[in-house]
């Protein structure tokens, strides 16, 4: 009993003595931020600058949190072979106040540990080097790793966050829709048809894995009407893809879409004020959420971006009808490729003169041909000129960045249209919906990718997105 009492007691005068303090793991941003120095932390990350002199030896490393990197100051004997520009190290240390007026901390090394070693001589990014978007784009595995490309990313983040922030701010459920599909929302024809390998050996006559031939989505709207009939306000956020054999500097086989659909409402200003307010509200958040990555854009890329932005979120969106664009364009000075006339699709030219014609601001086009637009818009029934509800919203130096429409509710002209096209039976399920508790309503589509291009000034859209496909390019 006195040995169990003795063992005890021991235990407790161990518990009692002083236990070496615990590093605390601080992320690159968190130490840069930091108000007071501290003792024992570490920060993990790669280096992205090694410069020894003989009393000190100095390093630069991130992590991804911040554009921004951390600078360490260390004995040279902590120097090793590995220690190189892109090297992924452990740095345990003080953060101590920083004697330099570009950055407020510094890390006091005690012990720096090289988890991954890095090849300097085939590694494709080199040190202090600003190599340009084409060259990165070689390297999609490893260009996230170049300032430019992890600004980006940054910004991409907080914009998803805030895109989200903004629909549910508002009242609207977020709906998951389907990436594989049966339907041709855009009736384009430009589709990827899923196939398994066996389907792909057998003959025409041959046995579908969903019984129906099914696609990669072009869009969540025909799935976003069925929802918003039930939940008044809906959007989704997903990937969306196009199989248009294209290279432009604005067309990707796969990126990313932003759909809402609001029910009971019927004017085409309503989708267009949230269209307007989605966008002001959004880069608003970036903006002030991600300075210095916005600036590196604004400054090193597109250096006249940032007042015009700015300029942008003050004024109110310009709007013009389908018909005032066209007599814009047939007055202008300007030679065109495609000679603009009534009842053809506005071209890439016709949009950005039509913007640099309205002073370089936003511009909502409205009410298009009927012809010209797919069978779900609704009909204004405005005589010889005969148009729908239709909406493309047209940005400097991208041209069109949203498209939208109010949604055709009248059972006879919906309908109607469908049996024209051939198209009644495939869409049975979309004519339910008119059958059985029909609203007025209407919704919008905005190309996320080529809104980080407009607010970045970014002039390639294979370069707003981590891993972009398009046509002869599938890397990784």
């Amino acid at each position: 009993m006195l040995g169990a009492r003795g063992g005890w007691q021991a235990f407790r005068r161990c518990a009692s003595l002083p236990r070496a303090q615990r590093a605390v793991r601080l992320r690159v941003r968190e130490a840069l931020g930091a108000r007071e120095p501290a003792g024992e932390v570490k920060v993990q990350g790669w280096v992205r600058s090694v410069r020894s002199q003989k009393e000190v030896l100095f390093l630069h490393i991130n992590d991804g949190s911040s554009l921004e990197n951390l600078q360490v100051v260390a004995d040279p004997s902590l120097e090793n072979r590995d220690l190189t520009f892109g090297s992924a190290v452990e740095v345990q240390g003080k953060l101590v106040k920083s004697p330099h007026r570009m950055q407020n901390m510094e890390l006091k090394a005690e012990t720096i540990r090289v988890v991954g070693p890095c090849d300097t001589w085939s590694f494709p990014l080199k040190m202090k080097e600003r190599h340009p978007l084409e060259y990165v784009r070689q390297f999609p595995h490893l260009r996230c790793r170049n300032n430019t490309l992890g600004s980006l990313l940054r910004i991409r983040s907080e914009a998803t966050a805030a895109i989200h922030s903004f629909f549910q701010d508002n009242g609207y459920v977020h709906i998951h829709t389907p990436i594989i599909t049966s339907n041709d929302c855009e009736g384009a024809g430009e589709l990827f048809q899923i196939e398994t390998p066996n389907e792909a050996r057998e003959s025409a006559e041959k046995t579908h894995f969903f019984n129906v031939p099914a696609f990669l989505t072009v869009s969540g709207q025909l799935h976003l009407e069925v929802m918003a009939g039930a939940f008044t306000h809906v959007f989704t956020f997903g990937p969306t893809f196009r199989a248009e054999n294209s290279q432009s500097r604005r067309h990707l086989a796969e990126f990313y879409m932003v759909e809402a659909e609001l029910s009971f409402t019927e004017s085409l200003q309503d989708i267009m004020q949230v269209m307007e307010d989605l966008f002001k509200t959004v880069t608003s958040t970036v903006l002030s959420k991600c300075p210095r990555d916005v600036e590196l854009f604004h400054k090193y890329i597109a250096p006249t971006q940032k007042d015009r932005l700015e300029q942008v979120l003050k004024n109110k969106f310009v709007t013009i009808s389908y018909n005032e664009a066209v007599e814009i364009l047939k007055q202008a000075s300007q030679t065109f490729a495609f000679k603009p006339e009534w009842g053809s699709d506005l071209q890439t030219e016709h949009e950005k003169y039509l913007v640099k014609h309205c002073g370089e601001v936003p511009v909502f086009v409205i009410n298009y041909p009927y012809d010209l637009k797919p069978f779900y818009m609704r009909d204004n029934e405005d005589g010889p000129q005969h148009t729908v509800a239709a909406v493309d919203l047209l940005v400097p130096g991208i041209g069109e960045l949203c498209g939208g429409s109010l949604r055709e509710e009248r059972l006879p002209f919906l309908e109607s249209r469908l049996q024209r096209l051939g198209l009644a039976d495939a869409y049975q399920w979309y004519l339910d919906l008119r059958k059985f508790g029909s609203v007025p309503h209407g919704g919008f589509g905005m190309g996320f990718e080529r809104y980080l291009q407009y607010i970045l000034g970014v002039g390639n859209i294979k370069d707003v997105i981590p891993f972009p496909r398009f046509s002869h390019s599938c890397l990784l």
